[in-house]
């Protein structure tokens, strides 16, 4: 019986570390920085 218990914390101890690394990796490691972007020039001539 104890050696089912020291099993079963183990696993919980490798969900929860899981678990917390991906919350960790998307809310910090994952938010981009947007670049501006440039306007697309048009083709042709130009009239002023």
């Amino acid at each position: 019986m104890e050696i089912f218990l020291e099993f079963l914390k183990e696993v919980l101890k490798g969900i929860t570390r899981v678990l917390s690394a991906h919350f960790l990796q998307k809310t910090f490691l994952d938010k981009k920085k947007t670049t501006r972007r440039r306007r697309k020039q048009k083709g042709g001539s130009q009239h002023k």
